[in-house]
């Protein structure tokens, strides 16, 4: 639902005057004197690339920006994504004041759910369309209390506290209502980018407004935070509009069926093929949950405009000739679930590949996912269709600031220190040395890990930052099903270990009274050795546990736990001699 939350009988979400827009600092000017410290902490988004989240605290009050989510590494089996770790929050939860989102891609949202009852549910506050996205979300969550969601826009000014007003300034991304987010403090002025792009010719959004970024710079900004998700990559991001042009050539050119593997985010990218879609007489049959979610939002709210007749349900699909439709889903980064996987694997109901398609990959690679995308490729091309990805033409925009572009932003709002945010740490390293490159002081450069504290005070009316040794909870909290932080490394390890070397559980029964081993032991494999083909290993091993047991008085169940570390331990170290493999070993006792 949508609240208008008021403070000392102000109304947030008001539309800022023009007489505003062009105060210096005005906001900061109310509230506490200044004589305090501004601690900042970013939670989550600067040793990876996602599980965003950034903390802001003044004496007794706190705003958050951003409650991401981040997708499992090939090294956690199991594990659905990873949220930001709140302990710090949780402690201090009446002195959060407001959470602010920047736009609503799920690195930045998809942790809500989870967190906004552990935090005390404070008043939050974002762009419409990301509101519409966050609702939707939390539909799924039944512990997630009735958000109080305020939607803002680049002309909102809110006074959130005492210690805190923002402003919002609208950035160009891969996604409609993305916003820059100027926080004034009794410190300083900062500025958090959240993801973003100067973009001249963006697709259904307005091109960046460097005239008020250069103003905004004027008025003096102490510390700016900026994306550096492609710090790496010189030069300038390309404009969604030209590769409007790219695909628009390419379908001219295709007689067959289209699919096409883009993000269920990427709103801008799916007008665009809604446009082609008409123009060359082709339906649109929508895959994938969140893609169908998404494309229903962002059209109820104007973001994504087209008739609705121009989609296909699954009876029309079926009678399409090929070349009047287009196929659009998710699994362009290999996820095993997402529509691409399920089709190539022959799993998918309506759809099946075969000579004749062409699949476009329209999204950049994510760290960590080469491996699953090359491995969609290879089966996609032995099933007869032809691919085409961002590296043979323009097919992707990537929704984030290049070089030159960060330079640019550098450039236009002058900062006295900055924070890169948002990356790998060696993506931060690159863009610290931009800043360098454009007249920023190293020294008033602060490359932090996740839940290290930046602190910054005023001295001789000038503000003083520094990077401080003072670390707060920031490791990985887990959510497995419905299990959330429940999972902890030693649960991953277990994990790992029978993926690797998979389990042996050996049961032996034992007589109570006379304190020995009724038969042989059973033995079970999974993942291991297949029994059949190693009986003489199998039949070693069951021999080893019955003179281990023998050897021990096991007429007191006290004894249980001392024979089973025994089997444990010698058992796990037999086998690695004769396997060379150490198999996780589960020894079962059972008593009669």
């Amino acid at each position: 639902m949508i609240t208008k939350f008021k403070a000392k009988g102000k109304s947030f979400g008001r539309p800022r005057t023009a007489a505003v827009r062009g105060a210096k600092e005005a906001p900061a000017a109310t509230g506490p004197s200044g004589r305090g410290k501004l601690k900042i902490a970013v939670m989550g988004g600067l040793e990876e690339i996602g599980r965003n989240m950034t903390m802001m605290q003044y004496e007794d009050e706190i705003i958050i920006i951003d409650m991401g989510l981040q997708f499992p590494e090939e090294d956690m089996p199991g594990i659905d994504y990873i949220i930001p770790n709140i302990a710090y929050l949780q402690e201090r939860r009446n002195m959060v004041k407001a959470v602010i989102i920047t736009h609503g891609h799920m690195d930045h949202i998809g942790g809500i759910p989870h967190l906004m009852g552990e935090i005390g549910n404070p008043p939050m506050f974002m762009g419409k369309l990301t509101a519409g996205l966050v609702r939707k979300r939390v539909e799924e969550f039944q512990k997630c209390p009735a958000l109080r969601i305020t939607e803002i826009n680049e002309k909102s000014n809110l006074k959130i506290s005492r210690s805190f007003s923002v402003e919002f300034l609208r950035v160009n991304h891969s996604i409609p209502d993305s916003f820059a987010v100027i926080i004034h403090t009794p410190i300083g002025t900062v500025i958090h980018t959240g993801d973003f792009k100067i973009d001249y010719t963006p697709v259904n959004d307005q091109p960046a407004d460097l005239n008020r970024i250069a103003q905004i710079g004027g008025q003096g900004i102490m510390l700016l935070m900026a994306d550096s998700t492609d710090a790496s990559h010189p030069g300038y991001q390309i404009s969604e509009s030209a590769i409007g042009v790219e695909i628009d050539r390419l379908f001219e050119k295709i007689n067959g069926r289209i699919i096409i593997g883009t993000f269920a985010s990427q709103i801008s990218r799916l007008q665009k093929m809604f446009d082609l879609a008409e123009k060359y007489g082709r339906r649109v049959y929508l895959q994938g949950r969140s893609m169908n979610n998404n494309v229903e939002i962002a059209h109820q709210i104007g973001y994504l405009k087209f008739n609705p007749r121009l989609l296909a349900n699954d009876a029309e699909f079926q009678h399409l000739p090929d070349n009047k439709i287009i196929i659009i889903g998710t699994g362009a980064q290999g996820e095993s679930n997402a529509f691409l996987m399920r089709v190539v694997s022959g799993e998918h109901r309506q759809v099946q590949l075969k000579p004749g398609d062409t699949v476009i990959f329209s999204s950049s690679v994510i760290p960590g996912n080469e491996r699953s995308i090359q491995g969609l490729k290879d089966m996609i091309a032995r099933q007869g269709a032809n691919i085409i990805h961002y590296e043979m033409m323009d097919v992707h925009a990537g929704g984030h600031a290049k070089q030159n572009d960060l330079k640019l932003m550098m450039r236009l709002l002058q900062p006295k220190f900055f924070m890169p945010i948002e990356g790998h740490h060696y993506m931060l390293r690159l863009h610290a040395e931009l800043a360098e490159q454009v007249g920023i002081q190293k020294e008033n450069i602060f490359i932090a890990d996740n839940g290290q504290v930046v602190e910054f005070s005023r001295a001789g009316g000038q503000p003083v930052g520094r990077l401080t040794n003072e670390r707060l909870p920031a490791d990985y909290v887990m959510v497995d099903g419905l299990g959330v932080g429940d999972v902890s490394n030693i649960v991953l390890r277990d994990r790992r270990v029978m993926a690797d070397d998979g389990m042996i559980v050996i049961i032996a029964t034992i007589d109570s009274k006379a304190g020995d081993t009724i038969g042989n032991p059973d033995i079970i494999s999974r993942g291991f050795v297949y029994m059949k083909e190693n009986k003489e290993l199998i039949e070693k091993t069951r021999m080893r546990v019955k003179k281990m047991v023998k050897e021990n008085d096991l007429r007191t169940p006290a004894a249980d736990d001392y024979i089973k570390n025994k089997i444990r331990n010698e058992i796990g170290q037999f086998l690695f001699v004769q396997t060379k493999r150490r198999p996780m070993v589960l020894p079962v006792l059972i008593r009669v």
